[in-house]
């Protein structure tokens, strides 16, 4: 049989077609417009997620037996605002997970409401990102829109409800909305008063992947499918790309060098760290999992190669890089601000220890290495309260580089393993829609038969301990300057 993963992105939505074993059988991308009508702000229109989506569907099925598709599900952007009206229509444009204008209403809950109280409701605090934030928004500043709402949804759930009919989220993707009790796996009745809406406007909660309905009869004429064709709630885009790298199970880990860094580590427990440097959201598999959130990864090697050394080819300014674990020079890479682990704004980007020595390898390696770096900073974090993965799958652009991967290995002391097909948040879409089919019995029997390594990086023991030595000069930087930044912005 075959099942559709829908991965629905900030500029585009990408759907992938597999069958059981893990076998491509045809991706497609379909773009849609981001607006930004004051700056800092993002939206986008539902409806062109929809179309782009049915439209995709349309593309991915013309060459292939349809009466083989079993199910669909989906990865999906988390946090942006999705709020429909009693018929059903879209009140507003959709307010985006990286939409900056709510910090008066972060500050209103992290200080008045309080980081404790936030994360004794939900197990995090407030992110300009998140849900919550956004409608306190809505509230103070369209209090016309905010009557009118009936129902509140996340971006793939907009999907799931045009594809079936049924009012639904997951655990995973609910967690970044700050209105889910994570630990308990329900909606939070105090999060729901201090934002002043009922849990009636909020979705039912599904299991990732758990069937929530049927393709609609329509629909599925309108795409040549058969009826029954099972639709699964799919989760959150990290904690469906975590699964289409195995990512799932008990310490599983799995880092990613996108634009943005992520850490992601599984964990049968839930668990918390005290500053909640990192977010502690429910996982696809049906357990838990902390993650850590950098806000400039591989832009942060695109940068120093295109806008400074005006350079598009990475691989050769790499060539020269030899002598790892011994470079003087440190580099912050908080070019956008930082969130894990300090979630800071105001935080900047700095090189440290330049000297009339110092080379173009030096800068560079700087660069890489100062990733690693702050990757560790939330990996500490992690290992702090009991969460210690000994290795992890890496993906992302940055991840096709051989040094940065053999840095990453050494600077946290774990095997670093390179998935044989990365399909992102899609793929891991497409393996919840199985398992709500029957043809795996869990998420991790999936992850299992599915996921498989195509090369491993291992640490050597002696660049370690170089490395060791390296890091707890780097941790020491950030504080040193932290007051700093908040006086220079």
């Amino acid at each position: 049989m075959l099942y559709i993963g829908v991965d629905l992105g900030t500029s585009s939505v990408k759907l992938v077609l597999m069958d059981e074993t893990g076998t491509i059988h045809g991706t497609t991308t379909r773009e849609y417009p981001l607006y930004f009508p004051q700056p800092g702000w993002s939206e986008q229109n539902p409806s062109d997620w929809y179309n782009e989506a049915i439209a995709g569907l349309k593309e991915l099925l013309k060459d292939v037996d349809k009466t083989q598709v079993a199910g669909i599900s989906f990865g999906g952007q988390m946090h942006g605002l999705v709020i429909l009206d009693e018929n059903d229509e879209v009140i507003r444009p959709a307010i985006l997970w990286n939409d900056g204008r709510t910090q008066k209403q972060v500050d209103y809950l992290n200080n008045e409401i309080g980081k404790e109280t936030l994360s004794a409701y939900t197990a995090n605090i407030a992110f300009a990102g998140f849900t919550a934030p956004k409608i306190l928004w809505v509230k103070e500043n369209e209090p016309e829109n905010f009557k009118r709402i009936k129902k509140i949804m996340l971006p793939k759930d907009y999907l799931a409800y045009k594809l079936t009919g049924t009012f639904c989220t997951d655990y995973s993707d609910a967690s970044g909305m700050l209105l889910l009790d994570v630990k308990n796996r329900k909606w939070s009745k105090e999060m729901c008063d201090i934002c002043g809406i009922t849990e009636e406007m909020l979705p039912t909660l599904y299991n990732s992947a758990e069937k929530v309905g049927e393709l609609k009869s329509e629909l599925a004429k309108e795409l040549g499918l058969s009826d029954g064709v099972v639709v699964a709630a799919g989760a959150g885009d990290n904690a469906a790309a975590a699964v289409g790298t195995g990512t799932v199970g008990n310490n599983r880990c799995n880092i990613s060098l996108g634009t943005s860094g992520t850490i992601f580590m599984s964990s049968d427990s839930f668990a918390v760290d005290s500053n909640n440097a990192l977010h502690s959201f429910d996982h696809a598999d049906g357990h838990f999992h902390l993650m850590g959130c950098m806000l400039s990864a591989a832009s942060c090697n695109k940068w120093w190669n295109d806008e400074i050394l005006k350079t598009k080819d990475y691989a050769a300014e790499q060539k020269g890089i030899e002598k790892l674990g011994e470079n003087h020079v440190f580099f912050l890479p908080y070019l956008m601000g930082e969130r894990s682990p300090w979630n800071n704004p105001n935080a900047r980007a700095t090189f440290t220890g330049i000297t009339m020595d110092t080379t173009r390898e030096d800068m560079t390696q700087a660069v890489l290495e100062g990733v690693a770096f702050a990757t560790r900073d939330m990996y500490e974090v992690a290992k702090s309260i009991g969460v210690s993965p000994e290795r992890t799958m890496i993906c992302g652009g940055g991840a096709k580089s051989p040094l940065w991967r053999k840095m990453i290995a050494n600077i946290l002391n774990i095997e670093v393993d390179v998935p044989a097909c990365e399909e992102g948040p899609g793929m891991g879409g497409a393996m919840l829609a199985m398992v709500a089919c029957g043809a795996y019995s869990s998420v991790e029997e999936a992850a299992k038969a599915i996921v498989k390594v195509s090369k491993t990086e291992k640490p050597d023991p002696e660049l370690v301990a170089k490395y060791e030595a390296r890091y707890q000069q780097f941790k020491t930087i950030y504080p040193a300057l932290a007051d700093t930044f908040d006086k220079i912005i």
